[in-house]
């Protein structure tokens, strides 16, 4: 099968697990993984933060940051479909005790005012935005509008939180550094189990003093590890040898799209919408393609790490004889 259901269900590579199962590895409770401490060092530096802190799953970082960020009581704000209000089921409200407002915004993206004209919404609050953004197809926020999504929340004294599980496909796509956005929010978590290929982990970048304090939310989630540098060497491989070669998998995202008639310049990174109708779905399976969901309405085709150019020709043979037949 050709499997597009998401960038999640990669491998590790041979030069992966190599490089974890020769990881140097100590305590990470006591702050003496040497793969963890490296790997922190140098997220903190590409994200434009003064510290980092490695978590098993972006998820487990997400809600750390809102506990840390926000007060019980008071809000956190997303797009609708973004992903903390949707697939982390519940956890701002269960964990931190925050009332979950979404907004309805084209292409995941609330503008300044939508954002300032949110009730009760201002110290202990949170808003997060996401780059890219999943249900919107991978897209990208542009910098000038991230900015002013920012700036409307720190107008009404929230907080900022930057849901990147995919801000390395967006800095590839746009040809800026990831710390552009970054440097902006409050707090920025990264996934690494994506597009950057790895079995798991995450990491959570913001102020030395945020960091520390997210400390507490790792512990109480039972996200404390122990030798995490098994996990944090699978990391530091994919930071030297998997971010430049996401523009592949935009590329054939690309080429997919354009091979089954969706218009190319639609696909901004490496999701590629496709609009769902009864039966679809299961009838790619039965042609060897697997798709995945996107929103009501849309599935996805992602390309990743492990489809190569011929995985994208057989996708688009399987793919074009089920459309054909609907058109």
């Amino acid at each position: 099968m050709i499997d597009l259901r998401s960038d999640t269900v990669t491998k590790p590579t041979p030069e992966m697990l190599a490089a974890m199962a020769t990881a140097e590895v100590g305590d990470e409770q006591e702050r003496e993984d040497p793969a963890t401490n490296e790997l922190q060092c140098r997220m903190a530096e590409l994200l434009g933060h003064e510290s980092a802190l490695l978590f098993p799953t972006a998820t487990m970082a997400n809600q750390a940051a809102l506990r840390v960020l926000s007060r019980p009581g008071s809000k956190v704000v997303a797009e609708e479909r973004t992903h903390v209000l949707i697939y982390e089921w519940g956890g701002p409200a269960i964990h931190s005790g925050l009332v979950m407002q979404g907004l309805v915004a084209e292409g995941g993206r609330p503008t300044p005012e939508q954002i300032e004209g949110v009730d009760e919404f201002g110290p202990g609050s949170v808003l997060v935005l996401e780059n890219t953004h999943r249900s919107s197809g991978g897209r990208i926020w542009p910098l000038g509008e991230f900015r002013e999504a920012v700036e409307a929340a720190r107008s009404r004294g929230a907080a900022v939180h930057l849901d990147g599980a995919r801000l390395f496909n967006a800095s590839v796509a746009a040809g800026i550094e990831p710390s552009a956005w970054g440097e902006q929010t409050d707090t920025v978590t990264i996934c690494f189990s994506k597009g950057l290929g790895c079995p798991f982990g995450a990491v959570l970048a913001g102020p030395a003093e945020t960091i520390e304090r997210a400390w507490e939310g790792k512990f109480l989630f039972g996200g404390a590890l122990r030798q995490s540098g098994i996990a944090a060497a699978a990391m530091l491989h994919a930071l030297d040898h998997h971010v430049g070669r996401l523009a592949d998998d935009h590329a054939r995202a690309r080429r997919l799209a354009d091979g089954i008639g969706v218009d190319p310049t639609t696909v901004e990174t490496n999701f590629v919408p496709i609009s769902d109708e009864p039966g679809l779905r299961e009838q790619l399976l039965e042609r060897g393609v697997g798709v995945g969901g996107l929103r009501p309405g849309w599935l996805r085709a992602v390309t990743h790490l492990d489809i190569d150019d011929d995985g994208i020709e057989q996708a688009i043979g399987g793919m074009q004889e089920v459309l054909s037949v609907r058109v």
